[in-house]
């Protein structure tokens, strides 16, 4: 286990590394093997001996091996674009580099240090996000240094250290066993950390007085269990933790003496506590005044509470805000410092948290230093070995901040690296002007297929999960390791190798004569030692660390100086804070509206939110058929009274606009979401749509403390679109070729949806890549055969058409004979309206079509889509509720169907079908 070096043909080998996706951190143990072919991941088990996850896996970890399995769409050389209109063509290492190198070291040159940026992702490994820091800061002088982090986590970082002096959460997984009221708020763990839920749900099991509080406008599956579910209108967060503290006030339910000996500032929050009444805050909110009272007393009450919060209270104008009003809770009440209890940001990316510890962002330095502060940059200077005052002052320019600057043409060039800011920032209108208008696009990325990859002037080949060696610290200060199972597939080399070199021939160009060169590590283990030696002293002291200490031991908590056998599972136990005076800090939060009200012209208000078995933009979870399964295509959900009251019904199309943009999405009525209140999943991108996705028309403004922008709430109006033509089309085959070929004409289209659709049993490389589209104006033939041409949907010998150019119908089925049966193979059909599903659903299903071949263009019964539930063991929705109606509850239905048994991730879901049948 653990080899290194290639593979030998034929051999076998299992690795031990680390999940790519959210920051729980799971270990994961990988299998891979060498074949004629090369060397490929076979299959990814959960490792029994991690931490963070002792074996378990969700079902997005569960198929990793399926989404690494083809090269079909990463990049594998170097690609280099001469002007602007022209396109990339593939090059040598030695000319990519040295042409990024000369590009970035002519425009610093021109222009200056600032007028160059880099834009980087929590998805890199901490020693990727060190050289790329240390050529940022060190080399060239700029601080204009981001990452998607700042998307994710930057207000939870900003609330820590204003309420403790440091940032890093003050628990640990362990917590969530001895948790006796966890509070929710803005998580939809059951989705997001799943392998966490996991270990909630079973301590709930052990011990049923454990009581769940959930705070969220959305009736999600981690609301459907809990205990009580506090459906706050959006972004009224802090008015309902102000709401609570006050009637902890009222009732005497503080630790007063903690609050005296190791705080400051609670008379000033005291006083502005005292207009936040149960009643006053509760009306804000939009929740009964006593559901707010219980939610307190439980709280206060407690013998160890613990808050877990997400994306909801992160992604605002006002995060700061809304983490530090949560935050005074638990300091009023002395709940932190001892087993389950504290306040525990949920990391979004699997290293987030490494990211935010070498300084990888554009208000940080290295281990938690200060820009600003004179003595911070002079240590990061001795360190670095750069001349006094090389260090810039000012702090960089964050997410949204960089790239209006590279829209306006302050700065100059952009390196964005494993991101895909197209798709992911707000306002993504505005994004792709700024880097249309950009001098110089540098993008380094595994996967060709991103929005973002086609501005890029020069394309870097990166690997990526599995390929990769290094580090990632997840969500509770755990370091694991990072290991390669595979060899990289044709050029793509490690993250800190691109950069490194590049930085080298840009340090030839830039650095002053005698300089001590910067960048000599060669091996991700040198430059971890470098990282470490950064952090002695500090609250993230990791100087008893180094890689093989990992190997040998496993993965380590953080703080772990020198001369010490483990980290520190717990702080500020003792009531010390890293602050001047050793004391936290209290802030008077006043409760403030979100950034963008609604109106008559812009009536609803929009949140968003992930699927389950769905991650980020998709590059990767994207690949894999059988993860589209329980959300096949994208959707608005709106509650049902307002669809009626609009004359909308399921599955029609409809127009979601707002100020900046606007995009289609066919309509899913739902009661889980409140009157006045929408809702879409982030995933979709341009990859998958007609249009961008969900952040064509959400909000850019950010927090005026942590620059983090409100992604969660945007005012907008939705209507029914009208469109001249449908189309549905499905071709069976390896999907990834399918999907390539067929996502250029996306954009032709008023709405178009890609996905994948699993056919049980067949082949793990063969899939249903399905289309469906719509338009205003009458289909063009032209592109009609372009899309013949991509999906091989041309009448032919197997294949049977039927047309009515008068009606404007088009049908056409392609077959395939396997032992001596018809079978679906394609479907093709146009109409005035949205038709073919019923045709479509049957081919999938892979049953042999034992009919006349004919009969498939005959009205065939309408049979509505049975949600898929439990990937793992493909149990439907109709098969879970006839259990239930026959007396199963979810531990019978565990045992009857198995679903629920592998990963889990289903579990929410089966709770909540299961009473929603028995009430029924």
């Amino acid at each position: 286990m653990d080899g290194t070096g290639p593979l030998l043909p034929g051999e076998r080998r299992t690795t031990r590394s680390t999940c790519c996706y959210c920051g729980v951190g799971c270990g994961v143990l990988i299998h891979g093997e060498r074949t004629a072919a090369g060397e490929r991941i076979t299959g990814v088990e959960g490792d029994p001996d991690h931490p963070a996850n002792f074996g378990r896996l969700c079902s997005k970890g569960l198929a990793l091996a399926e989404s690494a399995r083809s090269l079909e769409g990463r990049v594998l050389a170097p690609q280099l674009r001469g002007r602007r209109q022209e396109a990339r063509r593939a090059v040598d290492w030695g000319l990519a580099l040295d042409t990024v190198a000369e590009r970035l070291a002519g425009i610093v040159e021109r222009h200056g240090p600032d007028a160059v940026a880099f834009y980087i992702s929590g998805q890199l490994l901490t020693e990727d996000y060190y050289v790329f820091n240390k050529l940022a800061k060190g080399l060239l002088g700029t601080n204009n240094i981001d990452t998607n982090s700042r998307l994710c986590m930057s207000s939870a970082v900003t609330g820590y250290k204003l309420a403790f002096g440091a940032d890093g959460p003050p628990t640990c997984y362990d917590d969530l066993e001895h948790a006796k009221t966890v509070l929710f708020a803005g998580s939809n763990a059951a989705y997001a950390h799943p392998v966490l839920f996991r270990r909630l749900e079973d301590a709930k099991e052990r011990d049923r007085d454990i009581r769940w509080i959930v705070v969220d406008p959305r009736r999600t599956d981690t609301a459907a269990m809990a205990d009580l579910h506090l459906q706050i209108q959006p972004g009224t967060d802090v008015a309902l933790f102000n709401g609570m503290l006050h009637h902890l006030v009222w009732e005497g339910l503080l630790d007063q003496a903690f609050i005296d000996a190791h705080t400051t500032g609670f008379g000033e929050l005291k006083q502005l506590l005292r207009e936040y009444t149960p009643r006053m805050s509760a009306e804000i909110c939009g929740i009964p005044a006593e559901d707010l009272v219980t939610a307190a007393e439980w709280f206060g009450r407690s013998p160890a509470a613990l808050s877990l919060y997400c994306m909801g209270l992160n992604q605002s104008a006002h995060g700061t805000d809304k983490n530090l009003a949560l935050i005074q809770l638990h300091l009023a009440t002395r709940q932190l410092g001892r087993p389950g209890a504290g306040p525990f940001s949920l990391t979004g990316q699997p290293n987030a948290m490494g990211g935010r510890e070498v300084g990888g962002m554009a208000t940080m330095l290295a281990a938690h230093r200060e820009i600003t502060d004179d003595t911070h940059r002079a240590e990061v200077e001795a360190l670095w070995r750069l001349a006094p005052g090389s260090l810039s002052p000012r702090p960089g320019l964050a997410a949204v901040e960089l790239f209006e600057a590279l829209h306006s043409g302050k700065v100059k060039a952009v390196w964005i690296a494993c991101t895909n800011p197209v798709h992911s920032m707000p306002d993504i209108g505005r994004v792709r002007e700024a880097l249309q208008r950009a001098e110089y696009v540098v993008v380094q990325e595994a996967f060709a297929d991103t929005d973002t990859v086609p501005y890029a002037d020069a394309l870097l080949p990166a690997t990526t999960w599995g390929e990769k060696d290094g580090t990632v610290t997840n969500s509770e200060r755990r370091i694991s390791r990072v290991r390669a199972a595979v060899a990289a597939p044709g050029q793509a080399r490690p993250d800190w190798w691109i950069v490194r070199e590049v930085a080298r021939r840009i340090e030839a160009r830039l650095a002053a004569p005698g300089a001590a060169p910067l960048f000599q590590a060669d091996a991700p283990a040198a430059i971890f030692d470098e990282h470490r030696a950064m952090t002695v002293g500090r609250d993230l002291d990791i100087g008893g660390l180094d890689h093989a200490r990992l190997d040998e031991h496993g993965p380590q908590q953080w703080p772990f100086p020198a001369g010490q056998v483990q980290g520190q599972p717990r702080r500020y136990g003792d009531g010390v804070f890293p602050t001047a005076d050793g004391r936290a800090r209290f802030h008077a939060t006043a409760y403030r509206p979100v950034a963008e009200q609604t109106s008559a012209r812009y009536p609803l208000r929009l949140i968003t939110g992930r699927l389950r078995d769905q991650w980020h933009g998709m590059s990767r979870t994207g690949r894999v058929a059988g993860l589209f399964a329980h959300n096949p295509e994208p959707g608005l959900r709106m509650h049902p009274d307002d669809a009626s009251r609009r004359g909308l019904r399921s599955g029609d199309l409809v127009r979601v606009s707002s100020k900046r943009g606007e995009l289609v999405l066919p309509l899913e009525p739902s009661d889980e979401v409140a009157s006045g209140t929408v809702f879409a999943a982030m995933h979709w991108s341009g990859q998958h749509l007609s249009s961008g996705g969900i952040n064509e028309v959400s909000q850019p403004a950010t927090d005026a403390r942590s620059r983090q922008p409100e992604l969660k709430h945007a005012a907008v109006r939705v209507e029914k679109v009208e469109f001249g033509w449908h189309l549905l089309a499905a071709r069976r085959g390896n999907a990834l070729p399918l999907h390539a070929a067929v996502q250029p004409l996306l954009k032709d289209c008023g709405y178009a949806a890609l996905s994948l659709q699993a056919e049980p049993g067949a082949a793990i490389d063969v899939a249903w890549l399905v289309l469906r589209a719509a338009s205003v104006e009458a289909m063009p033939a032209d592109w009609l055969a372009a899309l013949d041409h991509a999906l091989g949907l041309a009448a032919g010998t197997d294949t049977l058409e039927y047309r009515d150019a008068r009606r404007g119908l088009l049908k056409r089925v392609a077959w395939r004979e396997a032992d001596g049966e018809n079978f679906i193979d394609g479907v093709l059909w146009t109409d005035v309206h949205p038709a073919g599903e019923s045709l479509l659903r049957n081919a999938i299903a892979g049953d042999a079509w034992r009919r006349p071949r004919l009969a498939a263009f005959s009205v065939l019964a309408e049979v509505e889509r049975d949600p898929l539930v439990c990937v793992c063991r493909q149990v439907t929705e109709s098969a879970i509720r006839a259990e239930v109606r026959n007396g199963a509850d979810v531990p019978a239905l565990k045992q009857r169907l198995g679903c629920g048994t592998v990963c889990g991730s289903c579990v929410p879901q089966l709770n909540r079908l299961a009473r929603e049948t028995a009430s029924a």
